[in-house]
């Protein structure tokens, strides 16, 4: 550097390039402004809310329970009442007797199913009557009974047999013998074990022998 005054100049750019470090010119950012912070009030109002909201539903799961507790639970009816019921219906089809006895011997069915968990609906006369002999839930004599009750009833189905007005009045009380002997044993109050009722056959006679021992 000499003492002319193009060379204090090209001395002073040397010196401010040298004041100023490399790349300092690219990386000059604006001032990251400040994080708000939230305060005691903001925290005090979301637990706030929280607790409204957990108080909120807990109410309404308690009045949920409330009203779940007010429905009336209504007991299935047993197998031997809605047996009653669809025998009693069948005797508005007396004056079709294909369609009585298919109504009554359905009733029967459906209710030794229900009852002893036969599978008698679905089966023909022939597989339930195998099935049956080889079940403990009635009596020999009942069986037997029972097998001519439901073959009766085949011949008016399928045999085009015409039976008289007592001949289905027969079968009606047949069935619904049946049902009175195998149905659940109750008590005056209710309450107790349940246990066949009885053991009679279904003929008239071991009717009234179950009449005359109990």
């Amino acid at each position: 550097m000499d003492g002319s005054p193009m060379g204090m100049t090209q001395g002073t750019q040397t010196l401010a390039r040298a004041a100023v470090p490399a790349g300092t010119g690219q990386d000059i950012r604006d001032i990251v402004p400040p994080v708000p912070v939230p305060s005691v009030w903001d925290w005090l109002g979301w637990m706030l809310a929280a607790v409204v909201a957990a108080a909120l539903g807990w109410w309404l799961w308690r009045v949920w329970q409330r009203r779940k507790a007010r429905v009336p639970v209504i007991p299935p009816v047993p197998p031997h009442r809605r047996a009653r019921q669809r025998l009693e219906a069948a005797l508005a089809l007396l004056d079709r007797p294909k369609e009585f006895c298919i109504a009554v011997s359905d009733a029967l069915r459906f209710y030794l199913e229900e009852r002893f968990e036969l599978r008698a609906p679905e089966r023909t006369t022939e597989e339930f009557l195998v099935e049956l002999q080889r079940s403990d839930a009635l009596l020999p004599d009942q069986k037997q009974v029972l097998g001519e009750f439901l073959q009766r009833c085949d011949l008016v189905k399928f045999a085009r047999y015409e039976p008289t007005r007592s001949e289905l009045l027969e079968l009606h009380g047949a069935a619904l013998r049946l049902v009175e002997e195998t149905e659940p044993w109750e008590p005056a109050g209710g309450a107790g074990p349940s246990e066949a009722r009885g053991t009679a056959a279904l003929s008239p006679a071991g009717n009234e022998s179950r009449r005359e021992t109990g």
